[in-house]
């Protein structure tokens, strides 16, 4: 939770301690500067290693005397919660008999998603009929309608939340901000309709940031390079308050999916989440829950136990995959993975871009450096990540006890037209196409007769939203149920105008056909004026279904990246010569959009890797609040993107999709860090932090003592 506005202290930048409601902006900016704060410095907390020290300030007094928290016991006064995962056991014995072992602490630097669009509403409240109606760029309405409606104390009847197209998302809009709750309240009170929107430095300094995990990992392995076990330790900074938009029982996401593709005999993990005087957050910035965290602290270990062993980062990994055969497969730390072939995805992606081509040129490039004949090194970046995704099951997913399924209504009229209606809510994601060719798939109405809407709650049956890659998984296997529900009555009313069973029907593309009479046929288009004209007695008119998917598990899209990079150490300036991304996200819809995601999923990837950063100084004030500091990269600086991909379906989605929205930015993170830091580690590097911009490569070539 997090307080709509500060009540006697501030604790971050941004953080709103007033609100003005005016006729007019300019009248409410002169409002605002007529607001006088009488503000008292207090010491400013934001080093989150310093969070937990005996004398670091108490930063919520509200929580003082309290001992245990929403996940249990509580450490120290800025403590938010401990959460474990694995067999402590087990695996202090694995790294006691390891003949090898690394330590490295990873950082996941603070970021943010930085939509198009910022934050904003227009609420509108009739007296008359008690009813409130809000406009606004979320990406779950049904779910801003229930917490509206447990705050404002209105029946939630009497809301109605409209999401029109909105401008991107990634995370930044599912939370329900103190603005929204401002507009609302102040058109309650006035009768009027109240509009808030935040510009752009308020959404980078005061809205749900991403990212700021700092991972202590440890690798137990033998001599030849097989692992033994993993050890995590993560200082999660939370910010002032602990609003993360994780699932109910999962105060650090599914962070526990750290154990990547690789087959741990034994694992733990340990999260303490901490007060700093930051903004809160934590939003699932292109990810599913804190994967993106896990992939990156994972794959940058296994690049440096590589390193330490002498071995190929690439052949580390194929040696280590989870096989085949052993799908589905029962992870050290809880999950169950439902499909994979991790080998044949890697070694597709090792031939498309000539690995062994690329590993001999860049040992000629190392000792054309040392001969001092080029001042540019290169580095090839690896990375294999399994995602999960698809939130999710209800017997471990819930976001305000309300279970992450999600639904689907179909309604066919009687020209063989129809429209569907979904809890979703695209950000542009395509779900207007995906969707509509998922029903055609089914049930042969075209794509193009088929009107999809989202984003009212009015119409639409109730759905948790569009984030962390559950669309497909989720909302996309309710469409395919609910358009067999149609389907299974189209083909009562096709055997009793047919005079046949049903079970002498068979399916072909658009319509029925009475097997071993192909000219005896009913298409849906005929179908649908008959459900409506004469359907068979006893069945009802109309043509139409509702689904509500509680998916059995989650989905495990993959993906193997691989980057290649030069770098000028004299400079720090880098370009990306090539990168190639190949990704396994079950059953393909439509190949068109999974392109178009795996471009824009790069590109924030890139992004974040190479520049992206919300940076504090030591008194707490944001140094990159606008787009002026904060890197946001336009076609100029973005690389050409390479795409392949491998197809494994899910076993238990109706039409084995995995969904791929996030992948490309949980695996290509890792794949730009470990290109950088294979550049450098000829020259005795292990680990370079991101973001890797060039004043920072520059500052790592110095330290190496090799800036001319």
């Amino acid at each position: 939770v997090q307080m709509v506005l500060a009540d006697g202290k501030v604790l971050f930048q941004g953080q709103e301690v007033a609100f003005v409601v005016a006729t007019a902006r300019y009248a409410a900016d002169d409002g605002i500067n007529a607001v006088e704060v009488e503000y008292e410095p207090l010491p400013a907390l934001i080093d989150p290693f310093r969070a937990m020290d005996a004398d670091a300030p108490v930063l919520r007094e509200d929580l003082a005397g309290k001992t245990t928290g929403a996940h249990g016991a509580r450490k120290h006064h800025n403590h938010v919660f401990e959460w474990t995962v694995g067999d402590k056991d087990l695996t202090d014995a694995a790294f006691r008999r390891a003949e090898v072992t690394i330590e490295e602490l990873i950082s996941y630097h603070r970021t943010h998603p930085s939509p198009l669009e910022t934050c904003q509403c227009v609420c509108s409240f009739d007296k008359v009929k008690g009813e409130l109606t809000i406009w606004g760029t979320f990406q779950a309405p049904h779910v801003i309608r229930t917490v509206v409606s447990l705050i404002a104390k209105l029946p939630e009847q009497k809301i109605h939340v409209i999401s029109p197209d909105i401008g991107g998302g990634f995370g930044n809009k599912v939370g329900a901000y103190p603005g929204y709750i401002c507009a609302a309240v102040a058109s309650i009170v006035t009768g009027k309709p109240v509009k808030w929107v935040e510009d752009r430095i308020e959404n980078l300094t005061a809205t749900s940031f991403a990212r700021d995990y700092h991972m202590t990992t440890e690798i137990a392995a033998t001599k030849d390079g097989r692992v033994t076990g993993l050890r995590v330790h993560v200082l999660a900074d939370h910010g002032a308050f602990d609003a993360c938009a994780d699932p109910s029982k999962w105060p650090a996401g599914f962070f526990n999916i750290v154990t990547g593709s690789y087959d741990f005999p034994t694992a733990h993990l340990t999260v303490d989440g901490i007060y700093t005087n930051k903004a809160p957050g934590g939003v699932a910035y292109r990810c599913s829950f804190r994967v993106t965290e896990a992939a990156y602290c994972i794959e940058r270990a296994m690049d440096i136990l590589a390193q330490k062993l002498g071995m190929d980062p690439a052949e580390l990994r194929l040696k280590n995959f989870v096989r085949p055969e052993q799908f589905p497969y029962h992870s050290a730390l809880g999950w169950e993975y439902d499909s994979g072939d991790y080998h044949t995805a890697m070694r597709k992606a090792m031939e498309s871009v000539d690995y062994a081509g690329l590993r001999r040129e860049q040992a000629a490039k190392r000792e054309a450096f040392r001969r001092g004949e080029t001042r540019e090194i290169m580095g090839i970046g690896v990375s294999f990540f399994t995602e999960i995704v698809g939130a999710g099951p209800s017997k471990n997913c819930d976001i305000l006890g309300i279970a992450m399924f999600d639904s689907c209504e179909i309604r066919l009229h009687p020209t063989g037209a129809g429209i569907a209606r979904m809890g979703t809510k695209s950000q542009g994601q395509g779900h207007e196409t995906t969707w509509a060719q998922i029903i055609a798939s089914e049930i042969g109405i075209p794509a193009d007769d088929i009107m999809v809407e989202e984003g009212n709650t009015d119409t639409a049956p109730y759905g948790l939203g569009t984030y962390g890659s559950r669309s497909t998984p989720v909302a996309g296997a309710a469409i395919a149920m609910a358009a067999r529900k149609i389907k299974a009555k189209a083909q009562m009313i096709a055997a009793y105008k047919l005079e046949v069973h049903e079970d002498d029907l068979e399916w072909d593309i658009d319509g029925f056909r009475v097997k071993g009479l192909p000219e005896k046929f009913m298409g849906m288009k005929e179908i649908c004026w008959a459900a409506y004209n004469a359907p068979p007695p006893g069945l009802e008119p109309g043509l139409e279904a509702v689904s509500y998917y509680d998916p059995p598990n989650m989905t495990y899209p993959f993906g193997a990246y691989i980057c290649v990079m030069d770098i000028d150490v004299d400079t720090g300036v880098y370009e990306v010569r090539r990168f190639y991304a190949l990704d396994d996200c079950g059953t393909r819809i439509n190949p068109m959009i999974i392109e178009g995601q795996v471009h824009g999923g790069l590109t924030e990837a890139f992004a974040i890797a190479m520049g992206q950063e919300i940076h504090y100084d030591p008194t707490g004030n944001v140094t990159s609040g606008s787009f002026m500091d904060f890197f946001l990269p336009t076609a100029v600086e973005t690389p050409r993107w390479e795409t392949d991909f491998t197809v494994t379906p899910s076993p238990h989605h109706p039409i084995g999709a995995k969904g791929v929205g996030e992948s490309p930015n949980v695996g290509g993170v890792p794949a730009f860090s470990n290109a950088v830091n294979d550049a450098f580690a000829f020259l005795g590097s292990t680990h370079i932090p991101m973001p890797h911009d060039h004043w920072r490569n520059w500052q790592a070539a110095k330290r190496l003592g090799v800036v001319a």
